[in-house]
């Protein structure tokens, strides 16, 4: 299963009201694995960043004076995300902008909406739904999960990115660590079979409890909202 968990970084609040994407961070997970691939740009947006934003990342005019406009990078863009799950933090504002910013290039659009061209799981509904009267900014989420965002001082399409999926991951119930080492010192649950299968030692399996199948379906009938129905575990499992 390939996903590509993105944010955004724009001008403003409001595409509707003419403001614009300055930067994407995505970064590849398949099979609940990060690949190592990412796709992280800045972009000239043509237009002044309201302050309040500057405040928020403390991306400025002058630092995207010479960066590429989403136009030149529409294309290789499209194609990092093409046939994906994209998961995304509040999905509506991040698909809002690429929409606006791909209706913007007319026939020369690559895809005409993201929707045409990917799927969109939105993790603050996810978490929403598990975490129910509590605070679910990607922060808030961070102290739950025990998510190191100590250097996020600023908002930053990339760095958000990497803490979602850190975040989602856990969420989810799997890996909880980006780390791509094998080797490393730290055992995981994903590390261990692993070593098992290069030693030759069987690999025991351990059948769920009753509780334990029914805490998983109702995780995936979850998910499987969040989806809009699209959850591939959930059709796997049935």
């Amino acid at each position: 299963m390939r996903q590509i968990v993105l944010d955004t970084e724009t001008t403003g609040l409001e595409p509707a009201d003419g403001h614009r994407i300055i930067e994407i961070g995505c970064l590849e997970v398949d099979n609940r694995r990060p690949t190592g691939r990412v796709w992280h740009h800045f972009i000239q947006p043509d237009r002044e960043i309201d302050a309040g934003a500057v405040a928020v990342h403390g991306i400025d005019n002058e630092f995207l004076a010479d960066k590429p406009r989403f136009a030149d990078l529409a294309g290789e863009f499209v194609e990092f995300v093409r046939g994906a799950e994209l998961v995304i933090h509040n999905a509506p504002f991040d698909i809002g902008f690429l929409d606006h910013e791909l209706a913007l290039l007319g026939d020369q659009a690559p895809a005409g909406s993201i929707g045409e061209i990917c799927g969109v799981l939105d993790s603050l509904v996810l978490a929403r739904r598990m975490h129910p009267g509590s605070r679910n900014s990607l922060d808030a989420l961070c102290k739950r999960y025990g998510v190191d965002a100590s250097d996020r001082t600023l908002h930053g399409a990339l760095l958000d990115a990497e803490l979602l999926a850190d975040v989602y991951l856990a969420m989810t119930g799997g890996q909880v660590s980006l780390t791509l080492d094998s080797d490393s010192e730290q055992d995981t649950g994903d590390q261990a079979p692993a070593r098992a299968r290069r030693s030759g030692q069987p690999l025991p399996v351990v059948e769920p409890s009753a509780e334990e199948a029914a805490a998983h379906a109702e995780l995936l009938a979850v998910l499987d909202e969040a989806a809009g129905g699209a959850c591939r575990w959930r059709a796997a499992r049935e």
